[in-house]
């Protein structure tokens, strides 16, 4: 298992691991600064210039998954992962692919009042320069409370030694209570059929979820299982995801997508359908997997388009065109073809 120690600097999340590490029989520390020390090494300078914080870069968080599992192969006992992380996609990225490994996750956030972290930092033996960037990144923080607190449990370290909190970790860990409820969605090399739902409200919005376990909006749906019709699935998914009985007549096939292999996720082909219209009744009854999906919304062109990735814009759009020429559109790659 990995123990990810989250928080601000001057929560306290080095000292407590240290502390952490004697309580957890076996345990190994993994700081995954290591990680960017060694793309800096790697890339040189360059990549790093362009973006303002190394956790920026797809490769770090790519590579923080892999280290942490190949560490947790090699090491008997837990990980623990003393880091800051205040971007809910990137927790999202990062904990999902390790979900996909099958490696459970209990997430702490370390806090403290803002006047102790100011005081922490300010007396910490750094040179300015980095004391000062710490002390910008409590503005980060502050933003990022919202959802830290719904995500990770949580430890005031105001009056706490690192003794302590570590010991109130331990307890948290032990009871379940700080373990991320997160679907495994295990990464397969062979391409699949999947099959999505769009559903739309009285506006002529589209409704789209936000799954917990990787960055990004996406539609409702999933992968075909074995000996499942397409439209059967679109049926099953959207049951199990959003809690809607929809007949299989209602839906109708508007888009086939041939998608390439990309990166660590399958490829293979992408069926959209159409649910239609939700009612005002209909709304009120979504019911959402919290261990899946974290949310729903109904949006329209402006929102959708500065959510999803390029691959499911172009699907998304294409999907939208043939619904109103009342047509069914065949793609590659996100590209028209002369059938479709």
């Amino acid at each position: 298992m990995i123990v990810w120690v989250n928080g601000t600097f001057g929560a306290g999340k080095t000292s407590t691991a240290r502390e952490l590490q004697e309580l957890l029989p076996d345990s190994t520390v993994f700081d995954p600064e290591t990680v960017a020390v060694y793309l800096r090494r790697v890339l040189g300078e360059e990549p790093f210039a362009s973006v303002s914080d190394f956790q920026d870069l797809p490769a770090w968080r790519s590579l923080v998954p892999d280290v942490a599992a190949a560490l947790l192969a090699q090491q008997p006992g837990a990980l623990i992962v003393p880091m800051t992380l205040l971007r809910q996609d990137y927790r999202d990225e990062i904990f999902g692919a390790l979900a996909a490994r099958r490696i459970p996750v209990h997430h702490l956030l370390l806090q403290a009042e803002e006047t102790i972290l100011r005081k922490r930092i300010e007396g910490d033996e750094v040179e300015r320069q980095s004391r000062q960037w710490r002390l910008d990144h409590i503005e980060d923080y502050r933003q990022a409370r919202a959802w830290l607190e719904q995500d990770a449990a949580t430890v005031d370290t105001t009056e706490l030694t690192p003794r302590q909190a570590a010991e109130r970790i331990q307890e948290l860990v032990r009871s379940g209570a700080a373990r991320c409820r997160i679907v495994e969605q295990v990464a397969g090399s062979r391409d699949t059929v999947a099959a999505a739902v769009l559903f739309f409200d009285d506006r002529g919005r589209v409704l789209l979820v936000d799954p917990v376990y990787k960055p990004g909006w996406e539609f409702p749906g999933g992968v075909v299982e074995e000996g499942e019709s397409p439209r059967d699935a679109a049926v099953r998914e959207v049951a199990e995801e959003l809690g809607l009985a929809v007949p299989a007549t209602r839906l109708r096939l508007l888009l086939t997508d041939w998608e390439p292999h990309r990166g660590p996720r399958s490829g293979g082909l992408r069926l959209v359908f159409d649910g239609g219209t939700l009612s005002a009744e209909q709304r009120e009854q979504l019911a959402l997997p919290e261990d899946e999906l974290r949310g729903w919304r109904f949006m329209d062109r402006e929102e959708w388009t500065a959510l999803l990735p390029e691959n499911k814009r172009d699907r998304l759009d294409a999907a939208l065109r043939c619904r109103r020429e009342c047509r069914v559109g065949y793609l590659e790659a996100g590209e028209p073809t002369a059938a479709g």
